[in-house]
């Protein structure tokens, strides 16, 4: 095989990089993952959106929220493609593109080696030509800092080695012995293969050693295959619920045991619009559904670092709770705006950093309760720090109930009453009480009982509209959200009051949208921003969840089928839906969003309940 291309030495300004076509739709990318960070891989072989060495780095990869100058690495047949298809090699997180030409077909395999052991993340691409002959280009240029940083460009004995301040990246392999160039073109005959590995490190310390990328492909492969066997998934939909849980694996941080909410940022929520959102970070609400779902698939060791992550991140005065922190449970999450990158499709500003950690939220005490609560019925969470975290937040919420807050939804509006936010106030209340009650605790809790009385009595009265037949966003308000499913959900009331079936039949009136979910109606005084957005694909589920409940089976199962649908190819989802244009929308994929189809397809299965606690 030939090989015409060229290494450089050093890099003052960015190379020409030949504009590809329309920018992919965020469903036409891949994960792949180490479970310390991981990468999108778009449809025509380009890895567009890779952060090292962690979910929460700078972007070596950035051309996803930006142009291909960038960074971007492209591998893909040099003669036109009359056809793509694309799959994971059956329950791993192994990717594979075959890419069939005139001249032939060739195979691109990526993959990211387990983290486990493993001193830094490691890209391995593998290309094998699967019929006739034909020629490939790979082109590999990092931008480092989020697409800013031009990198040095130098050899180093059998690697090439690309840094700028303290990151290194060393690529190796490649079709000619020595160090690789950053761009190469080769012709693959049947039976040829070209491998590469992109692996991070510090520019200040020693390479990372080379790995062989075939060895590394079968660890990968045994590992996902190993790990996929102990699961427990329901039948009527095991492989979704499977590749779901493979997705959700992907984004836990292993050494923390904390879960990302999505490892990318800035994915619009309103195409062109001004509702992008780093989800690089932890959320406590995704808690009490990511505990459910990993214990319902057997997933106790995942359930317990997890549990473990919250314990460390919550410690401290109950007053402190916040809604999200960092991987490692860092706190202050400062947000800035990327002006030299232009956003995906145009939507900017591009975000680093959430403000919505300092906000006030009562909703993500409840869901601290649900988990502290659940975690002591499933395995041994009786510690005296565990049991005191939930007593504290129980009489913290006692104090500060009556609040009003951002809600569920982070609003950037003025602080309102939300109801959801004083049901979730009632269930800190009610799991504190109701732990203490099953243990035995020394606990005085009869002011607790009061209180939680005194809350229910008041989201009854305040929160519920007689007029309309339903419980409303806000306090005083006539608007709609589907975090009212929580009223069922969390057993505030049970799904059969009159007031719930109320409340479900106005949420099908004014907020379905060819058979899914929005979240709410958006509303500048409410919410604080200007634009629409697609429906939110989690509160599709937990619709499917209350029919459930509500002995609504069929209707259960369609909002369920209809909700999974709007998977990709591969089975991933986003946070939202246009059903418009059926375009995904929002940060990719989405923990929250999957964590929502695996216990819903639990409980149409019936084989665990919806209702959380």
């Amino acid at each position: 095989m030939a090989d015409t291309s060229y290494v450089a030495t050093s890099v003052s300004e960015p190379e020409p990089i030949t504009a590809r076509g329309p920018t992919p739709r965020i469903e036409d990318h891949g994960l792949i993952g180490d479970m310390r960070t991981a990468a999108l891989v778009t449809k025509d072989g380009s890895i567009d959106w890779l952060c090292l060495p962690n979910f929460d780095s700078d972007a070596c990869f950035a051309s996803l929220l930006g142009r291909p100058n960038n960074g971007r690495w492209t591998i893909a047949p040099t003669v036109p493609v009359r056809e793509t298809s694309r799959r994971y090699r059956r329950n791993t997180l192994i990717l594979e593109t075959d890419f069939v030409t005139e001249r032939g077909a060739i195979r691109l395999i990526d993959f990211m080696p387990p983290g486990r052991g493993r001193e830094h993340s490691q890209v391995c691409r593998l290309v094998r030509c699967i019929k006739g002959a034909v020629p490939v280009r790979s082109d590999i240029s990092p931008r480092l800092a989020f697409g800013r940083a031009v990198p040095r460009v130098m050899p180093v004995d059998s690697a090439t080695t690309l840094f700028a301040g303290p990151d290194a990246l060393y690529l190796r392999g490649g079709p000619s012995p020595g160090s690789p160039s950053l761009v190469a073109e080769f012709v693959l005959s049947v039976g040829d293969e070209v491998s590469y590995s992109l692996s991070y490190g510090r520019s200040y310390e020693e390479p990372s050693r080379a790995e062989d990328v075939a060895a590394a492909e079968r660890t990968t492969e045994q590992f996902w295959t190993r790990w996929c066997s102990t699961l427990h998934a329901p039948g009527p939909y095991q492989d979704m619920v499977i590749r779901s849980l493979i997705t959700l694996k992907a984004c836990i941080y292993e050494p923390t045991g904390g879960i990302v909410a999505a490892p990318t940022t800035s994915l619009p929520e309103t195409p062109g619009g001004v509702r992008n959102w780093d989800y690089r970070f932890c959320w406590l609400r995704d808690g009490a559904l990511s505990l459910r779902s990993l214990i319902f698939a057997g997933l106790r060791e995942e359930a317990q670092a997890f549990f473990e992550w919250m314990l460390r991140a919550i410690a401290g005065d109950p007053a402190q709770l916040q809604i999200m922190y960092g991987i490692r449970g860092e706190r202050r999450l400062s947000e800035v705006e990327l002006d030299w990158l232009d956003g995906y499709e145009g939507a900017r500003p591009v975000r680093v950093g959430n403000a919505a950690f300092d906000q006030r939220q009562l909703d993500v005490y409840g869901e601290v309760a649900m988990v502290l609560y659940e975690a002591s019925q499933h395995f041994d969470a009786h510690r005296p720090e565990a049991v005191r975290a939930l007593i504290n937040i129980g009489r913290h919420m006692a104090q500060v109930w009556q609040l009003p807050d951002r809600g569920i939804w982070e609003m950037r509006g003025p602080e309102r009453s939300f109801t959801a936010s004083k049901v979730a106030a009632w269930t800190a209340v009610d799991r504190t009480i109701r732990y203490c009650e099953e243990h035995g605790l020394n606990e005085p809790v009869d002011d607790l009982r009061q209180t939680r009385r005194e809350i229910f009595d008041e989201v009854c009265r305040q929160g519920f509209n007689s007029d309309r037949n339903t419980f409303t966003q806000y306090y005083g308000g006539t608007g709609l959200d589907a975090s009212l499913l929580f009223i069922p959900l969390s057993g505030f009331l049970p799904a059969s009051d009159a007031r719930v079936v109320g409340t479900v039949a106005a949420i099908e009136r004014e907020l379905l949208r060819e058979g899914l979910l929005l979240r709410f109606t958006p509303e500048a005084e409410v919410d604080g921003l200007s634009g629409e957005e697609g429906v939110f694909l989690a509160c599709s589920f937990w619709l499917a969840g209350v029919y459930q409940m509500m002995g609504r089976e069929d209707d259960a199962r369609r909002i369920f089928e209809r909700a999974a649908s709007t998977r990709n190819d591969l089975g991933l989802l986003a946070e939202e839906y246009d059903p418009q244009t059926q375009r995904q929308l929002g940060n990719f994929p989405q923990a929250f969003s999957h964590f929502a189809l695996v216990n819903a397809a639990f409980a149409l299965a019936e084989d665990k309940p919806m209702v959380h606690g």
